[in-house]
């Protein structure tokens, strides 16, 4: 049986087929890919016996890391059609720099992994309730100036690496709230993923270097063969679920992906108990 990374070919089927899912949805749905990737990384690590405290760590890495590449490929789609405000991603973007490497580097490296398991949950049950609900905050005031756009980055950056999500869950709302127009709130948001990612990833990298137990093929906490088949599929997906969301019934679906987000959250949950 051929194997890359040593891993059985079963295995590298389904991280090339959760790259395929995970890429298609966030084109569809507008979301990143991480509320998928990590319970399904999580549950295949387990399966490999890794440590579950350990495995959701990894899981929450590797899927972050995912979106150093995905983002590129989003930002120059945004960058191209004139919706990203560069200069609101300049001012938050050394706020995102140190909330990031203060969540990865410092959090991150001390948390238990039940604790980042409940966490996460209740990450993707605030996204899917708002995906059901449907609901955008309605704008009230203007950007914050100076420190507070620091602080509102290093809040996105910080929260982003503990959940392993690229940040729009935050900064989307966050930038509507502040009168920026919905269009460009997504367009921004994408061009804050990569700075985001990179930052946290380098910080899994430092604070996961020396952990024991880690499985073959570990950089840090990031798993490299789930990185490498999950950002190959995903970057090709995204793009058709970008175009499937001019035809399809995207509010109906989001609703169903919303139950499918809580069923996730239950199994983070789980794991807890599995463990006590």
């Amino acid at each position: 049986m051929p194997i890359i990374f040593h891993l059985p070919l079963y295995e590298i089927l389904e991280l090339g087929l959760l790259g395929i899912i995970s890429g298609f949805l966030a084109g569809l749905l507008g979301i990143g890919g991480g509320a998928v990737i990590v319970p399904i990384v999580t549950m295949i690590l387990d399966f490999n016996d890794v440590d579950s405290g350990l495995s959701v760590k990894m899981a929450i890495a590797t899927s972050m890391a995912t979106i150093m590449f995905t983002s590129l490929s989003s930002v120059r789609a945004h960058h191209l059609s004139g919706n990203v405000k560069w200069g609101l991603v300049g001012r938050l973007a050394p706020g995102i720099v140190l909330g990031s490497f203060v969540g990865s580097l410092g959090i991150f490296s001390y948390i238990k992994g039940n604790a980042l398991s409940v966490i996460f949950a209740l990450f993707i049950g605030f996204s899917a309730t708002q995906m059901f609900l449907d609901k955008k905050p309605p704008p009230q005031r203007q950007f914050p100036s100076g420190w507070g756009q620091w602080l509102s980055g290093g809040v996105i950056g910080m929260i982003s690496g503990l959940v392993g999500a690229g940040g729009a869950f935050i900064s989307v709302p966050f930038m509507l709230f502040c009168n920026v127009p919905m269009l460009n709130a997504v367009a921004t948001s994408s061009a804050l993923g990569f700075p985001i990612a990179l930052t946290n990833s380098l910080g899994y990298t430092i604070s996961g270097w020396d952990t024991p137990n880690l499985p073959d093929y570990s950089f840090g906490y990031i798993w490299l063969p789930a990185l490498l088949f999950i950002s190959s599929f995903s970057v090709i997906t995204a793009p058709y679920g970008a175009r499937a969301a001019q035809k399809l019934p995207v509010k109906k679906l989001k609703r169903f992906f919303a139950c499918f987000l809580y069923l996730m959250a239950l199994y983070m949950i789980s794991k807890i108990f599995r463990n006590t």
